[in-house]
């Protein structure tokens, strides 16, 4: 039997629970899809050791409850995994959206309706629901990698993946761990498992720029004083680049002496957190003053790491600081001090294969006890083209997308009416917070339908033309910008096969911000309302 709704949400992490909050405070019925056990998304699945997110905790949340915001408490600046799950457990409790949820379930497909009115879809518990809007809320870092190793099913000893980790406690004592993977989850889970493994050999193709996080509990003076302005402090946010505070020195690296400059990328450096390769104008498009932000963080690597081998592999020579994404970690380059911590460099050396008692690179064999996969996401676009989601001619996004995602905004996609996508391809998503991005998406979404609610219109799609406009726009002012100039997956190059593009508007959310709104402001330029 065919359910009706008036939308159905996919995903139930920040992105998901927020757009069922918008969706029901307007009046509209409203099924959301989950296909864990609870609440969290990615938070969920990513309870690996030492997960733990970079943006700082008074910016990670939601500002569309003051009560909220003045409630929780969080303990520390950048706050770990289970705190942050426990958060989005409170969010869902607090506002009653469990009730909205079916969890344990997948989405199988969703279709248009023959007559082009609704959308159809089907799920593996066997529902079949049909929906005026579709919001996939699915997430941008949410279907993971495959760890797709030759002889992984010749292993004998354990295999964990970070981006689906075991509920029950993973014990590391007395074995030899091989970490594949010096991303973020393997930077942030490196350290903790070293603690107390009998030895752990990471296995590093690309090295990563990682900044020290000088993470610790709460400054409860800080945010006493935010709590007391929330409102006027997310005003502020919503000016800078990412969507939460994040300074600059506002000029470019040729206005500093040398002294000048490393003074500034010295206090930068003590200070912690993501901001060091922000400080400069010039430092994101210009390879020269890249460069000696480079240099610097080259000298610091070198003075941590007491093997000069050592060193020189963790210190990042193909690409432009900031390209990839940079890290920000506890004792991260420390942890190679370490006499049970080896370094293997499978770029010089790759890994032929997994044999029964570990791996094998071209130059020999490790033998291993457990393995754990840090591997990253077929990102922003692999939560939605994983399902199949087709229009009325029975086009599936993942065959449009096939050759790059195509989107106006990264809100909607062309010949796909009615379907809203949060924090999709093109639009800030990744390079900005998160949560920041979600809530400007969530309340366009809800404003937008209430406008064809309030006008008696039914649908609302991009154009053919308004989309590919948009996309050479982010391509354009990519291609300026170093960001572009490395394998990343920013780029979509981790994942084999996907079309090499640009997956953010990479200006932040201000422009962005202004941008939508002139475009609403202007009859939903762009738009075909009907």
């Amino acid at each position: 039997m065919t359910e009706v709704k008036d939308v159905v949400v996919v995903g139930a992490g920040f992105a998901g629970l927020a757009a069922l909050y918008k969706m029901r405070a307007l009046g509209l019925s409203v099924a959301g899809i989950e296909q864990a056990p609870d609440v969290g998304g990615v938070w969920y699945h990513n309870n690996y050791p030492g997960a733990r997110c970079d943006v700082e905790s008074v910016d990670y949340s939601y500002s569309f409850s003051d009560a909220l915001q003045v409630e929780w408490e969080w303990t520390e600046k950048y706050a770990a995994q289970p705190e942050i799950l426990a958060y989005l457990r409170h969010v869902a409790e607090r506002f009653d959206l469990r009730p909205l949820i079916r969890f344990n379930t997948r989405v199988l497909s969703a279709s248009r309706e023959a007559e082009d009115r609704r959308w159809l879809v089907e799920t593996d518990a066997g529902d079949v629901i049909s929906c005026e809007y579709l919001v996939m809320a699915s997430g941008s870092l949410s279907a993971p990698k495959d760890p797709d190793f030759a002889g992984l099913q010749d292993f004998k000893g354990e295999w964990y993946q970070t981006s689906f980790w075991p509920k029950d406690p993973v014990k590391f004592e007395g074995k030899r761990v091989g970490l594949i993977g010096t991303g973020s989850s393997g930077v942030q889970s490196g350290p903790k498992i070293a603690e107390t493994a009998e030895h752990l050999t990471v296995f590093q193709r690309t090295p990563v720029f990682t900044i020290p996080a000088r993470n610790g509990p709460m400054d409860q003076e800080k945010f006493t004083a935010v709590k007391a302005r929330y409102p006027e402090y997310r005003e502020e946010a919503k000016t800078f680049r990412i969507g939460s505070p994040l300074y600059s020195t506002g000029r470019p690296t040729t206005d500093f002496t040398p002294d000048e400059l490393r003074q500034v990328l010295a206090a930068r450096w003590e200070a912690g957190g993501p901001a060091l390769s922000g400080s400069f104008t010039d430092a994101g498009r210009v390879l020269e003053a890249n460069n000696k932000v480079v240099a610097f963080v080259h000298e610091r690597i070198r003075e941590i790491v007491k093997d000069p081998e050592t060193a020189e592999l963790l210190c990042p020579k193909d690409h432009p600081i900031g390209a990839r994404r940079i890290c920000i970690d506890t004792d991260y380059y420390a942890t190679y001090n370490r006499e049970n911590v080896t370094l293997v460099d499978v770029r010089t050396h790759p890994i032929e294969r997994i044999t029964a008692a570990g791996i094998k690179t071209t130059e020999k064999e490790y033998p291993l006890d457990m393995i754990v996969f840090a591997i990253g996401f077929d990102a922003v676009t692999g939560a939605m083209t994983r399902i199949n989601i087709t229009n009325k001619e029975g086009l599936s996004i993942a065959d449009k997308w096939r050759d790059g995602a195509g989107t106006y905004l990264g809100l909607m996609t062309a010949g796909f009416p009615n379907l809203f996508i949060v924090t999709g391809p093109g639009s800030p998503s990744v390079l900005v917070n998160m949560v920041a991005a979600i809530e400007h998406d969530v309340h366009w979404i809800g404003d937008t339908i209430s406008y064809l609610r309030k006008n008696h219109l039914q649908r609302i799609e991009a154009t053919a033309e308004a989309e590919d406009e948009w996309t050479d726009h982010v391509a354009e002012i990519g291609s300026g910008l170093l960001l572009s100039k490395a394998n990343s997956w920013y780029m979509g190059s981790n994942i084999a096969g996907k079309k090499r593009f640009l997956v953010a508007y990479p200006l932040g959310m201000p422009p962005y911000r202004q941008k939508v709104e002139e475009i609403v402001a202007d009859g939903y330029r762009g738009f075909v309302l009907s």
